[in-house]
């Protein structure tokens, strides 16, 4: 196909050039071509003649009018533009008519652009130019690293048109997409760009293009960053509709043939014949050499070993024998003429038919047959389920002596289409197994189609307790080459996940996964010997074996066997009823009865008492008692006997931590997502994973799960997430020991000064893997920081970046203020203030270091009146006073008591005479000269101190003694008889020295 001039005015100074070499010889028609000009605004269009090399002939055809430019050919036709007439092409060529195909790969075809760069997150040193698509022949392939590879196509469309083509897409490891972009530089709407994951087989998708410029985009980019080989994204047979007209017919190339004129593609040749480019028919191969399908060329045949058949067995005769059946593999390309080479070993030898599986009987036809609805078998007889019980339905494959009705086996050629003519697996009776593929890069996949799943009537209640389905095989892999065996899991009718793989050799060995979806409806099995490419049959010996296939709850499945129910009386015809939440079933009596106390039922064995789990350590079991939950609170004793009250609920949301970033060897940075979702009550949001690189979003929820995430500008997304897997679905306990049951979480991953305990949350995660084959596990480790207030500030242990040390594990830090213990007043204590004018201040602070958060707030601040110290000085000086004052006048009165007895005494003294017994009378009662008669009652008169305090120094003589004066006898008697009722309790002795003096 020739393009069109761009301008009508290019021709026309073309046609002044040429008037101007009248010299030159005459154009002949192999001198020139013709080709249309730019339509018009009228559709109209003039066809005009362009030499091939300028300056070498004259005389051109002059300028006709052309066809109109909706005009076009057929497929297989062309344009003849001598007499713009459709033709036929000849055989050995074909057309497209108005289309234009790409289906040799040899090089990049003109107008194909491919290069690669790095996302905008790597480095700008990173050399991404050999990251492009790479063609491989038939198809083009993409890149398999971490740069970004585009392949392009600009086309220009006189009128609308399509683009459709082939792909092959086997692994969600490489994001895809496909997009055209128009003369506005418009782009295809971002959520549309997504291509499907393939199955098994090339898929071809088909979209509408507009009239006019057309840019055509595949873009792909590897996210695999575990190491793994990633399968490429393979293309071919692009065609492209709506172009102007196509001028001439294309040479079939080399291995492909059209023998009829008109053609619109052409045939590839059949196994063991080949044809050069062009062809009109395939030529046979001579006898000792061979060729596949589509070979431009013949290789000799090798010597046939054992690798180049396989056996099978034929169905179960009428006599219950199979027949052991050998065969070659198709083609065949061994030779058994030469030296050394082996015969194909003889067929018919009889056996006896392994048994049927679980759920099927022995027919009359001795065919196996699946049992009756509400009837279950072991193999032989089918048996009706008893009273009371109900059938357990699923698939249990354990002999294989035909592929059940439900499985598909079909081989994946990166080079042919053509899978249903070959086997990839073939029955042999305790297993199946792969058979040898025409080349070692062949996908040889096996597909077991579920319809849905449904959990028995029992148990449909209860449904958030139970397990959906879950899918068992048994396996073994004997490689000598790089072989793979993936496992994948259609989430729905149109892409698979790789659940797992095995690389190398494998010894038998048993896999478990979870269906937690209705929407699964298909499992593959997928092994490949190598990646090498370009092998044949190098490895063919090679082999990959399933010795047992069992999925659970299964609809159109068959019963195996039959769950005793509990029964509301025990008699014929009971209908089954659901134990209450909280029971198992008592063995071989279908009773129910009471789960000890915080104990939860295992969904895997609801019969028994071993079906009672008691919770972990500060966890209880949830209303539908299948789990246990933490509500967030915990209380913990100390050494000294008190108790620690924490509550975590401020933490309970779901927290996203990210690990440190890591770098491919690309430099395309890349972290993990871990999404932690602490504790809380039933109904809370549990944390999930998605996976946004491929249409199917697959997403899993559980307590912690983990995401590789790499920052991207592809299809408008900051974050693109893949690789999606859960590391806790249960809560097994919380806790400050370091271990519980078979997880550890140790001191030296995150140490710590001393003080409070850690408190830790123990997760797991049922879902085995071939390197955590008791499933994956998570500790959270609780620490108490005040300081720390975002809720976020959670770390991964500093020599496991990644989380985690043996990929099983994870181990994270949470500080938090929310992590300490509530504060009591045990962690504040009291400081009391001078008193500063008759205030008083109590002031309450935290115990440092402060090891509390929340709980009892700190006390306010009291206020006291109070008695300052120069108040109780001056107090004290005042008493004092007082006090020294009282006793001077005590001291006064008891001398002047003293004084008046003394009085006494000597008045009594004198009174006596000279009597026995009697005190001396006075010598004289006469009044001495000078004394005043009123003296003689001074001490009966009342007197000042100082008065007193005189009259005694005047009365004391000059020899020390008081002078005592005498009364007259009157006087004396008078006295004794008023004082006759006084006592006289005792002498008062001289003042200084002596007796008294009378």
């Amino acid at each position: 196909m020739q393009p069109g001039l761009t301008h009508l005015s290019h021709c026309l100074l073309w046609l002044l050039f040429l008037q101007t070499s009248a010299d030159l010889p005459m154009c002949k028609e192999s001198d020139y071509h013709f080709e249309y000009t730019e339509c018009d605004v009228l559709g109209s269009r003039w066809r005009v003649a362009i030499p091939n090399k300028a300056d070498t002939c004259t005389g051109l055809p002059d300028p006709v009018k052309g066809t109109q430019c909706t005009f076009s050919c057929n497929e297989g036709e062309y344009l003849d533009m001598q007499s713009q007439q459709c033709q036929k092409c000849a055989a050995g060529t074909y057309s497209l008519g108005t289309s234009v195909a790409f289906d040799e790969w040899d090089s990049l075809p003109s107008g194909f652009v491919t290069h690669g760069v790095i996302t905008n997150e790597g480095y700008d040193q990173t050399d991404c130019s050999n990251s492009t698509w790479t063609p491989k022949g038939d198809y083009i392939a993409s890149n398999t690293d971490e740069c970004t590879a585009t392949l392009s196509y600009a086309v220009n469309l006189k009128q609308p048109g399509t683009l459709s083509f082939e792909y092959f897409y086997p692994d969600n490891s490489i994001y895809f997409e496909f997009f055209v972009q128009n003369d506005q530089c418009q782009s295809t709407d971002s959520n549309s760009r997504w291509m499907r994951i393939s199955e098994n087989s090339w898929s071809k998708y088909t979209v509408e293009l507009n009239k006019g410029n057309n840019v055509l985009y595949w873009r792909t980019i590897a996210y695999s960053l575990q190491g793994s080989a990633v399968k490429p994204v393979l293309l071919r047979n692009i065609q492209i509709s709506g172009v102007a007209y196509t001028s001439e017919c294309f040479h079939c190339k080399p291995g492909t043939h059209s023998a009829n004129p008109g053609s619109a593609r052409c045939t590839p040749c059949p196994a063991d014949t080949y044809s050069n480019k062009g062809a009109t028919t395939c030529r046979e191969c001579e006898e000792d050499k061979y060729a596949v399908i589509g070979s431009a060329s013949c290789k000799p045949r090798p010597a046939c070993t054992s690798s180049d058949y396989f056996y099978t067995h034929t169905p179960c005769d009428s006599e219950g024998k199979t027949q052991l059946m050998y065969k070659w593999i198709e083609p065949k390309i061994c030779t058994e003429t030469v030296e050394g080479a082996l015969k194909l070993p003889a067929s018919g030898e009889k056996q006896t038919c392994p048994p049927c599986n679980p759920g099927f009987f022995v027919s009359n036809s001795s065919s196996c047959e699946p049992c009756p609805s509400g009837s279950f078998s072991n193999g032989t007889v089918c048996t009706e389920c008893p009273a009371g019980t109900e059938p357990v339905v699923g698939f249990e494959y354990k002999w294989w002596n035909t592929m059940p009705a439900n499985m598909k086996s079909s081989v994946f050629s990166q080079v042919f289409s053509d899978s249903d003519r070959r086997t990839a697996w073939e029955v042999a009776g305790e297993y199946i197994y792969t058979t040898p593929g025409d080349q070692d890069t062949d996908y040889l996949m096996l597909t077991l189609s579920v319809p849905g799943y449904r959990l028995p009537q029992s148990m449909v209640k209860d449904a958030e307790r139970s397990e959906l389905s879950r899918i068992t095989f048994v396996f073994e892999t004997i490689c000598t080459a790089d072989c793979k065996l993936y496992f994948l899991a259609g989430y729905n009718q149109w892409n698979n996940d790789v659940v797992e793989r095995w690389n190398g050799r494998n010894h038998k060995q048993s896999y478990s996964y979870l269906i937690q979806s209705n929407s699964t409806v298909s499992f593959t099995w997928t092994f490949k010997r190598t990646e090498e490419y370009g092998t044949e049959r190098n490895y063919s010996a090679d082999v990959a074996k399933i010795y047992s296939i069992v999925i659970t709850n299964a609809i159109g499945g068959v019963a195996t066997k039959c769950r005793r129910c509990a029964l509301t009386s025990v008699k014929a015809g009971s209908a089954c009823v659901l134990c209450p939440p909280g029971h198992y079933m008592v063995n071989g009596t279908g009773a129910c009865q009471k789960c000890p106390p915080n104990t939860f039922i295992r969904t895997d064995q609801p019969v028994g008492e071993a079906a009672c789990i008691r919770c972990g350590p500060n966890t209880k079991t949830n209303k539908a008692y299948t789990a246990c939950l933490s509500d967030c609170m915990l209380d913990v004793r100390t050494s000294k006997g008190g108790r620690l009250h924490y509550h975590f609920s401020p933490l309970a949301n779901v927290t996203i931590v990210h690990s440190s970033p890591r770098f491919t060897n690309k430099g395309l940075r890349y972290f993990h997502r871990f999404n932690l979702g602490l504790c809380g009550t039933e109904g809370r949001m549990p944390a999930s994973c998605v996976d946004n690189v491929t249409e199917s979003g697959r997403e899993v929820k559980g307590y912690v799960c983990q995401s590789t995430v790499v920052p991207s500008d592809i299809r408008s997304q900051s974050l693109v997430s893949s690789q999606p897997f859960l590391i806790g679905d249960s809560l097994i306990g919380v806790t400050t020991e370091t271990k519980l049951g078979n997880i550890s979480s140790p001191k030296w991953m995150f140490p710590a000064a001393l003080g409070l305990p850690d408190v830790i949350f123990y997760y797991r995660s049922s879902d085995a893997t071939q390197a955590c084959k008791q499933g994956r596990s998570a500790t959270v480790r609780m620490r108490c920081d005040p300081t720390v207030t975002t809720k976020d500030h959670i770390m991964l242990p500093s020599n496991c970046s990644e989380g985690t040390c043996d990929g099983c594990t994870f181990h994270f830090l949470w500080q938090s203020q929310h992590a300490c213990p509530l504060c009591t007043k045990n962690h504040y204590r009291e400081i009391v203030s001078a008193c500063i004018q008759g205030i008083q201040r109590t002031t309450y602070v935290w115990q440092q270091p402060v090891q509390c958060y929340g709980g009892q707030p700190l006390p306010a601040q009291k206020v006291s009146a109070c008695v300052t110290l120069d108040f109780w000085l001056k107090f004290g000086v005042s008493t004092g006073a007082v006090g020294a004052v009282l006793l001077i006048s005590l001291i006064c009165y008891f001398w002047k008591k003293t004084r008046k007895l003394q009085y006494k005494y000597s008045r009594l003294m004198m009174t006596s005479g000279g009597r026995e017994c009697e005190l001396p009378t006075a010598d004289s009662c006469a009044i001495m000269e000078g004394e005043d008669a009123e003296d003689d009652l001074m001490d009966l008169t009342k007197k000042s101190f100082f008065t007193k305090i005189k009259a005694f120094s005047r009365e004391r003589t000059s020899d020390g003694f008081d002078s005592v004066p005498l009364k007259s006898s009157s006087s004396r008697q008078r006295l004794v008889e008023e004082d006759s009722d006084d006592e006289i309790e005792q002498i008062t002795l001289p003042r200084h020295r002596g007796s008294v003096q009378m």
